[in-house]
């Protein structure tokens, strides 16, 4: 399996519109953080989504990804799903190239045309009812007359699924607002993703215990009625005692640097943008 962060920052993004602060005005490239988002090919060779945040379409052409076939939300924040009407394009690329008469609707005086692939959409059924009322546009077809319409189907994660090679266990975790996070598997590989919340439950902490990485919000030093703050989520990282965890969701108190003096000693690492592992390797 191989994992990267497509975004590793808080809901406004770092930096923040207007800011001035040193984080914000940082020539550190790891400072620079877009909404939170990741990118998961399996060993198999499928290749997913987490979340679509609104700098989906950025990262995916800096990092070269053109290979999508699924997508796992986490919920219906739009710093995580601002971006969905970009899968289109993966339905494009994934489509079927078929000869068509020139005059045809869509066919735009070409004698081909593209038919779109239908991508699965894996979320919690009130993030499902959620996408339907922020896009009520999406659909199982394509749109008519060559209009782009992102075709998804969603799919209800409550029972565990695979992709590929990768086994999918999602859960509920407290963010104030329908959320999950994902257990992924392949094994003897365990790895446990969680962008938003302020508390995890004992089945939760249970489900995780010992993963080979956990990648856990940590908003900021400060404490938070929806994200975690550093001093509690590394308490759940000793309670859970992956082999490594990857802060994410990060906000613009601290630089990257400061954030990794502080995780010295932990097994903990600031994430930043554009970082990529391989299983358990770092």
């Amino acid at each position: 399996m191989r994992f990267r962060f497509l975004g590793t920052g808080t809901s406004v993004g770092v930096p923040q519109i207007g800011c001035g602060c040193p984080v914000c005005r940082s020539t550190d490239p790891r400072d620079k953080r877009r909404r939170c988002g990741a990118y998961v090919v399996t060993s198999s060779g499928e290749a997913f989504l987490i979340d679509t945040p609104p700098e989906m379409r950025e990262a995916c052409l800096e990092y070269k990804i053109s290979k999508v076939d699924a997508i796992l939300l986490t919920h219906a924040h739009m710093d995580h799903i601002a971006g969905f009407d970009d899968v289109r394009r993966f339905n494009t690329i994934n489509g079927e190239t078929i000869p068509c008469d020139p005059a045809e609707p869509g066919a735009n005086g070409r004698r081909f045309r593209v038919v779109g692939k239908t991508l699965p959409c894996y979320a919690l059924p009130e993030t499902i009812a959620q996408m339907h009322q922020v896009f009520p546009y999406i659909g199982i077809k394509g749109g008519e007359k060559g209009l782009f319409r992102p075709q998804v189907e969603f799919r209800s994660n409550l029972d565990p699924f695979s992709i590929g090679s990768c086994r999918i266990t999602a859960f509920r975790v407290e963010h104030g607002f329908p959320c999950a996070g994902y257990l992924l598997e392949e094994d003897p590989f365990r790895l446990g993703y969680i962008s938003d919340c302020h508390e995890l439950s004992t089945s939760v902490v249970e489900l995780l215990s010992n993963v080979d990485i956990l990648v856990l919000n940590c908003l900021r030093e400060r404490e938070h009625p929806t994200h975690l703050s550093l001093a509690r989520s590394l308490g759940y990282i000793d309670k859970i005692s992956p082999k490594k965890a990857y802060l994410i969701h990060m906000c613009h108190d601290l630089t990257h640097e400061e954030l990794s003096q502080k995780l010295k000693g932990t097994c903990a690492e600031a994430a930043f943008d554009g970082l990529e592992f391989s299983n358990a390797k770092s």
